[in-house]
């Protein structure tokens, strides 16, 4: 596998998806919406849920077994249940352009089937009712429609993880990408909002960081470093209970991602890739899919590229399990970016002090390099504590 990140080391890499993010921050607002955009003609998709507490939207129609072959977008949201409504405005979106599942004579007559999750983060600006809505979602749509194709990806407290927060820390959104010596990529997006934590608390190394490229251990923060973080981490904790009662009640959360490829996937195929990337997940998050947790993963693919060769005239045999092998790379490689776009998450979200909680970043308490595209102005209050 080629770990070295190529071009944007995002989820747009993978050709012709496109990534648009919408927020609301202030006057008692802290949460958004994220939006995939397929290309047109749709993406196989599928989704493996494993938390115990998820607010999901059409995802049965992502069944193999079920009619709907592939889908136009995917809607990842804050705002627990009542952020699913943006995937609404989603849907309008796509309806005006005529895209959707046909169930008519006329090019308009579509039903655009959004699948769509939500994290719980009502509360965290201040304001219990401040959620996504429809209009929100139409708002993302926009952006990713208008997103050049494989451009970079903004990160940080953006779109769904513009409330997001990870064992205490600020979380957010965060992508990853791998090219396969195959030439297939795979790619993933995680709006990373935790009940477990991304950090071990023996160290202060984030999770995803414990084995660095070279499989040799990471370095860790030094002592006082990570004992000063835990201090202010508590410290935090108690000023957010202070403020909120929404944060004083136990802790409700729940990690998105999306897992995308272009390698041409049956919807079975896409299914199972769904379900491995989990594994990424719980490198990153010590404990997941807990029933405080909603944790979700969709998968795409775009169909590009064929998974493996034909070699005329093969056996039929040795084609199944070059076909196999092929999967399984490709199965690697998306447990691989979850695991990276997780951690790009928390080193590129940027902390938070309002009405709702105080939520620090990893990167304020520890130092390190962030990833690029770390939130929209004014989303963040340094110098926190």
């Amino acid at each position: 596998m080629a770990d070295a990140p190529h071009r944007h080391d995002a989820l747009t890499d993978v050709p012709g998806l496109r990534v648009g993010h919408a927020q609301r921050i202030g006057s008692g607002h802290l949460s958004g919406t994220t939006v995939v955009l397929a290309p047109e003609g749709g993406a196989v998709a599928a989704v493996d849920v494993r938390g115990g507490g998820p607010g999901t939207r059409e995802t049965d129609a992502l069944d193999p077994r079920n009619l709907v072959q592939r889908v136009d977008a995917v809607v990842l949201t804050g705002g627990s249940a009542f952020g699913l409504d943006a995937a609404s405005g989603v849907a309008a979106w796509l309806e005006e352009r005529g895209r959707g599942f046909r169930v008519g004579p006329d090019p308009s007559q579509v039903v655009p089937v959004v699948p769509a999750a939500a994290l719980f983060d009502l509360g965290r600006g201040g304001d219990w009712q401040a959620r996504p809505d429809a209009a929100l979602g139409r708002a993302a749509a926009h952006t990713a429609h208008h997103a050049p194709p494989g451009g970079p990806v903004e990160r940080g407290n953006v779109g769904a993880g513009t409330g997001a927060v990870a064992g205490g820390f600020k979380g957010g959104v965060g992508t990853a990408s791998v090219l396969l010596p195959s030439g297939v990529t795979v790619a993933a997006l995680a709006a990373v909002n935790a009940a477990g934590s991304p950090v071990d608390p023996r160290t202060g190394v984030l999770y995803g960081h414990l084995l660095g490229p070279d499989g040799a251990p990471a370095a860790s923060p030094e002592p006082e470093r990570h004992a000063a973080a835990v201090r202010t981490l508590a410290a935090a904790r108690e000023m957010s209970r202070e403020r909120s009662a929404a944060s004083a009640r136990p802790p409700l959360n729940t990690t998105l991602a999306v897992v995308a490829t272009d390698a041409a996937l049956t919807r079975a195929q896409a299914q199972k890739l769904a379900g491995t990337a989990h594994d990424g997940l719980a490198r990153a998050v010590r404990p997941v899919h807990l029933l405080s947790d909603g944790d979700t993963v969709f998968a795409l693919a775009t169909c590009g590229r064929p998974l493996a060769p034909e070699a005329a005239g093969a056996d039929p045999v040795f084609t199944v399990h070059t076909e196999a092998g092929a999967l399984n790379d490709v199965l690697a490689a998306g447990a691989d970016v979850l695991t990276r776009a997780v951690t790009d998450a928390l080193l590129s979200a940027t902390s938070v002090d309002g009405p709702g909680g105080v939520f620090p970043s990893y990167t304020e308490l520890y130092g390190g390099t962030g990833a690029p595209g770390a939130g929209p102005s004014g989303a963040t209050s340094p110098g926190l504590l």
